[in-house]
């Protein structure tokens, strides 16, 4: 303590009045902008009554009459046919409670966080049902590269997956892809069809070509969310939100264990049960990736190397290694823990989804009762606890959305020179 002319100095150190200070504003976390909602361009308009479902009908044209009349033969009628799509409505929400001792000792505003979290955590929902629609209602898929094409969603993407080179987006693939829609009768968004397509895929396709600016083909007022620009027939829009299949999470670290014991001296590869595999999620048993076997009973520990490529999309996996020699004791299944150490553990080559579509690509259809409509709508829960200290927060939609004309969807898998895959996205 110093002492100056006037006696002792009291300085921070002696009394609690200096603290740290906080920002009292609360920052959220980096948000993708909502797309796929958007392009719901087919919506109930003369609904007859609440209902479980909505039945749309499409009536089917007639044959073309090309046959010059008879003067004294009668013509035969046609018959109308028609046929009809059913979305489902179904119920989504999720809820916040805080308490008393958090809303009364907090430095910040607890409510409006509240608020703008369950916002934010209705919109992503409802156009991730929205964007589910699509990756998983259509029927009509297109490989890049040399992957063979396959008139099955999970096949197309394991396909993909697989390839090493030339599985990246290309000119050429939009342009087919839009001659499709074309010879389809799809009809487009004004003079365009409409791509949703993830940034690291955006990338392989701007090495060689640049989109038309969108002010150059639509008003402000018409650009969509998340519009970039014009390319070979599409107005793209470009979104982390672009499913990934088979792209890193904060869950998808692929637990391995092992599926036959190895004794004592035995040389072999090793069959391994891999958590959570599937054709969607591909486990990447690259040349050189590095796995790890500890048994805990007998301290036996050893790393051998994948001595082949494998792209495992089911479980058990046997993987050749290169030669290896099972120590005394060898590895039991009970007791023996399977690490990968190197390479790529839990996902293959992320495979990356654009959606190209026009007109009535997508349904959407919602409850029309009890306050419910478009959008989801917040609700303050019932506060029922004899203090009033619990206070729930929710929202609520009952809707649903469907892939309406399949000639309209065409799904596009490809890979990427890039992989930008944020984990907190979900995809």
């Amino acid at each position: 303590m110093a002492s100056g002319p006037n006696g002792n100095i009291t300085g921070s150190s002696n009394v609690t009045y200096v603290q740290a200070a906080y920002d009292r504003m609360a920052y959220f976390s980096l948000r993708p902008e909502l797309i796929f909602d958007q392009l719901a361009d087919v919506k109930s308009v003369n609904q007859s009554m609440p209902g479980s479902s909505v039945t749309f009908t499409i009536q089917n044209d007639l044959l073309p009459a090309v046959t010059p009349l008879s003067q004294s033969t009668d013509i035969t009628t046609q018959t109308l046919s028609n046929s009809q799509i059913v979305v489902s409505l179904a119920e989504y929400g999720s809820a916040v409670t805080t308490n008393a001792v958090l809303r009364g000792e907090s430095y910040v505003e607890i409510d409006p966080i509240v608020a703008n979290v369950i916002g934010y955590n209705a919109g992503v929902s409802i156009d991730s049902v929205a964007r589910n629609a699509l990756s998983y209602g259509g029927t009509q898929f297109k490989n890049a590269g040399a992957a063979t094409l396959s008139t099955s969603l999970a096949t197309n993407i394991a396909n993909v997956a697989a390839l090493s080179t030339g599985a990246t987006a290309t000119y050429n693939d939009i342009l087919g892809a839009q001659k499709t829609l074309r010879a389809q009768s799809v009809a487009p968004f004004g003079s365009y069809y409409a791509a949703v397509i993830h940034p690291d895929v955006a990338y392989d396709l701007q090495l060689t070509n640049n989109y038309l600016n969108p002010h150059q083909y639509a008003q402000p007022a018409e650009i969509w969310a998340g519009e970039v620009g014009a390319l070979n027939g599409f107005r793209f829009i470009e979104t982390p939100r672009a499913q990934v299949f088979g792209a890193p999470s904060d869950s998808n670290i692929i637990p391995l264990t092992l599926n036959s014991a190895i004794s004592a001296g035995a040389t072999t590869s090793i069959s391994l049960v891999a958590t959570g595999i599937s054709t969607t999620n591909p486990l990447d048993f690259s040349v050189g990736t590095l796995i790890k076997l500890t048994d805990s009973a007998n301290g036996n520990s050893q790393t051998v190397s994948v001595s082949t490529a494998q792209v495992a999309t089911s479980s058990p996996v046997t993987v050749a290694v290169t030669s290896f020699t099972a120590p005394t004791g060898g590895y039991a299944t009970a007791t023996t823990s399977v690490t990968v150490v190197s390479g790529a553990p839990g996902v293959d080559s992320p495979v990356y989804s654009t959606y190209l579509m026009g007109r009535q690509a997508l349904a959407k259809v919602h409850s029309i009762v009890d306050g419910n409509g478009p959008v989801p709508k917040i609700i303050p829960g019932p506060i029922t606890d004899t203090l009033r200290r619990f206070v729930p927060l929710g929202w609520y939609w009952l809707g649903g959305y469907s892939n309406f004309r399949q000639p309209a969807l065409l799904q596009y898998f490809t890979q990427s020179s890039l992989t930008n895959i944020d984990p907190t996205i979900d995809n």
